[in-house]
């Protein structure tokens, strides 16, 4: 009998190789450590450095969907949560690495609140400092504490060491809930890069949901997504 899949890592690559190597090594790790059925995504964004081939290659991949043609963002997301079969699908760019139990904590957090629709991890750099990763929505009280310098304080959520609500959280390392994602249609294809997890989390507040910040799991990001020539 096949075993239902629980989580889905969802991982989209764009020309960077070696640290898609890097990600699904720890993504490996992750699989080792938990106590439910998962699978393993990779969207190849039209890279020509053999990143696709590398995926396949990767024993913990499942299944790699490569492209010919670049796409955004939001589009690529909601091909990998389309094609998902878990109840939850695990956002993560090519240059994410989760630490150890990052996945479960996420998972446990999104199982203890029924109506969260997605948990955020905390991102380090690679230096370990801790990088800001998520916020409240755009306003123009937002874009005033910006000009003054005050966004640190007034606008950055991602603070203290308790799971809890916040408006929205960066896609790099962000677990979703499958149902609630399908709710809404899913992130929107018109973002190429970069604001597509604003919008999405703020339908997912609109529709009754909300987002979780989970400083307790952590994930390196190195900050190294590729844009191309937008």
């Amino acid at each position: 009998m096949a075993t239902d899949v629980e989580l889905t890592f969802c991982v989209v690559n764009t020309q960077q190789r070696e640290l898609l190597l890097r990600c699904l090594d720890a993504i490996a790790r992750e699989r080792q450590a938990l106590r439910v059925a998962t699978e393993v995504l990779v969207l190849d964004n039209a890279s020509t450095d053999g990143s696709a081939g590398a995926a396949r290659r990767h024993p913990t991949v499942d299944e790699v969907i490569a492209l010919e043609q670049r796409r955004g963002k939001g589009e690529n997301d909601t091909a990998l949560l389309r094609r998902a079969r878990g109840r939850y699908g695990l956002l993560l760019n090519e240059d994410s690495e989760l630490r150890p139990g990052a996945t479960a904590l996420l998972h446990a957090a999104l199982e203890d609140d029924p109506r969260a629709a997605a948990a955020g991890a905390r991102l380090l750099r690679p230096d370990g400092t801790v990088q800001p990763s998520a916020w409240r929505f755009p306003t123009p009280l937002t874009a005033l504490a910006g000009a003054l310098f005050l966004h640190r304080r007034l606008t950055v959520q991602s603070r203290g060491d308790r799971t809890r609500p916040v408006d929205w959280a960066q896609s790099a390392a962000l677990l979703v809930r499958r149902e609630a994602a399908e709710e809404i249609d899913f992130f929107d294809p018109l973002f190429f890069v970069y604001s597509d997890e604003v919008d999405f989390c703020r339908r997912l507040r609109d529709a009754g949901w909300h987002t979780l910040y989970v400083p307790q799991a952590e994930c390196v990001h190195h900050e190294q997504l590729s844009t191309g020539a937008v």
